[in-house]
């Protein structure tokens, strides 16, 4: 099966990016033929490359029609559709917020997935789109269980996540940490400090602090995790909590407490070794992504064979209201240097509040435009 999945970005590894390299990979080595297809070629790209995975930001290099498009994003699930008229299509729904991830309408769009119950709630009551829910997953073989128990109290902490950044919430979790004689590390694009292979190292740390995806990656690793981002801090997962979070992508829904440095402390006096054990092993029993890949390739053949008559006139029409609604985002890459930059400046001990207050105003503003 050739299947032409599209992504917003192939630049540095967020969410959707990390989503997609794992069900390319997974598909190729199934025997099928993933083709990926966004703009702004950078490690997302170079990893898929690394795993022989064609890529391309030209769908003119595509020298076979897809059988299926799995759409990720609006306008390049849009382009692919226009560019091949006889391929039907899925659109996976990955956030709550932003339009550069609003579902596009389209007559040959046959599916519609959410990724949790949160973007469910988005295209069923702001778009009047019936979906699946397909949760999101882990890749049970790359993410291996820690080898060691976890110690009775936390000696290694890591925040993990793309948004980690001195002008954003990382600053308060190292507060936190210092006065409860933590090692805080951070891995993530804005901070500078982001790595290719999580896996490697996650291991290595007792706690993390994380959301979506990179939660997941870090229970399934062993780890205790505190749910957190620019959003909020959602707290200590527990394994009473783990079926109700995963059913919200523990993410932005889950992250409803302001950032205070007192209440991560509490967050950190509720760690468990033994019921971050018994979280891992929910996680690895009930989250494969094996699982969710196989779901994903029972909807594509389901699509398929359903088939569907062109009608030109309503792809018109379809078209035309797209791009009459069209989202302008920013410019990724650029904005990520900025972020970068300001973070490295941030971090220098001689930088007054007053900055810092800044340059959050300033962050929160340049994502906010690319949203």
């Amino acid at each position: 099966m050739r299947v032409l999945i599209t992504n917003g970005s192939l630049g540095h590894v967020a969410g959707t990016q990390a989503y997609v390299r794992d069900l390319a990979s997974w598909l190729l080595d199934r025997g099928h033929s993933p083709i990926v297809y966004g703009p702004n070629l950078g490690d997302t790209a170079m990893q898929l490359r690394k795993r022989t995975v064609p890529v391309t930001d030209d769908l003119d290099t595509i020298g076979a029609p897809p059988d299926i498009i799995h759409g990720n994003s609006a306008v390049e699930t849009m382009t692919a559709l226009l560019h091949f008229p006889n391929a039907p299509a899925i659109f996976v729904c990955h956030a709550w917020r932003g339009a550069l991830a609003k579902p596009p309408k389209f007559p040959r769009i046959l599916r519609y997935v959410a990724v949790d119950d949160t973007c469910a709630d988005r295209l069923l009551y702001e778009e009047g789109i019936a979906s699946t829910v397909l949760l999101n997953a882990v890749d049970l073989t790359r993410f291996a269980a820690r080898e060691t128990p976890l110690p009775a109290t936390p000696h290694r902490a890591l925040v993990f996540g793309n948004t980690a950044h001195a002008a954003t919430h990382l600053g308060v979790i190292r507060d936190a940490c210092q006065q409860a004689g933590i090692a805080l590390d951070v891995i993530g694009e804005s901070a500078g400090t982001a790595v290719d292979e999580p896996e490697a190292i996650l291991r290595g740390y007792d706690l993390v602090f994380a959301k979506a995806k990179c939660a997941l990656e870090a229970m399934a690793s062993g780890a205790a995790v505190i749910l957190c981002d620019v959003a909020g801090l959602g707290g200590m997962v527990r394994s009473e909590d783990v079926a109700r979070l995963r059913r919200i992508n523990f993410g932005v829904r889950s992250l409803s407490e302001p950032w205070t440095v007192e209440s991560v402390q509490r967050e950190l006096r509720a760690y468990d070794p033994d019921d971050a054990t018994r979280v891992a092993s929910t996680i690895r029993a009930t989250a494969s992504a094996d699982a969710l890949h196989a779901q994903l390739v029972a909807l594509y053949e389901t699509v398929i064979a359903q088939g569907f008559t062109r009608d030109l006139e309503a792809e018109g029409r379809a078209a035309a209201a797209f791009l009459r609604g069209m989202p302008r985002g920013g410019d990724e890459a650029k904005l990520n240097l900025v972020v970068q930059a300001t973070h490295r400046l941030l971090d220098a001990p001689l930088i007054g509040p007053a900055l810092t207050r800044g340059a959050r105003w300033l962050v929160r503003r340049g994502r906010k435009r690319v949203r």
